[in-house]
């Protein structure tokens, strides 16, 4: 209540100050929907947070005026031939010299829909948010759907709850520690 001990209240006709929400922009390419599967959970868990703005863009309608606006960032990429995905590339390539040296210590987080192993597609995201100058804020989220027959790969693919729920839980971590000022 006003005027209680211990309580703070803003004088007569004072302005209110409301923190300024974060964005946390999610960039994503998918063939077979597995790894949009994987982007909209961390885009669910991260938008339970108030105060995060979450902006899930496909790589192809993302660009370097997102990254310059964004606080942090997940990249999600299917594995394509032991590597992130072509249109995946493509967004760092009509980014990264836009936003080099002006993105700094942000953070970011790495989803990649594996066939088999992922991990050259996350080493290839990691050396470019190295250049950047980014920080890591968690180890790379692999879901490894055991996709090794051409039919099993070009299918549409299903990422089980258990896998849907820890990328959810990575982006509400994320948007967690953005509200708090962590990242």
């Amino acid at each position: 209540m006003p005027g209680q001990p211990g309580t703070l209240t803003a004088p007569a006709g004072a302005a209110q100050v409301t923190p300024a929400r974060k964005t946390l922009l999610i960039v994503y390419h998918t063939h077979t929907g597995g790894t949009l599967q994987m982007a909209r959970a961390a885009a669910d868990g991260a938008g339970r947070e108030p105060a995060i703005n979450v902006r899930l863009l496909h790589a192809a309608q993302a660009g370097p005026d997102d990254v310059l606006a964004a606080d942090g960032m997940i990249f999600a990429t299917p594995e394509n031939l032991a590597a992130m995905s072509g249109l995946l590339k493509d967004f760092f390539d009509r980014s990264y010299y836009a936003a080099l040296d002006r993105i700094n210590g942000r953070p970011y987080a790495c989803l990649v829909c594996a066939g088999s192993d992922g991990s050259n597609a996350v080493r290839q995201i990691e050396r470019i948010c190295t250049g950047w100058r980014l920080r890591l804020i968690a180890d790379a989220l692999i879901v490894c759907t055991h996709a090794q027959t051409p039919d099993d790969i070009l299918r549409d693919k299903r990422i089980d709850p258990p896998d849907l729920e820890r990328c959810a839980d990575l982006g509400a971590a994320f948007g967690a520690g953005l509200a708090m000022g962590i990242y």
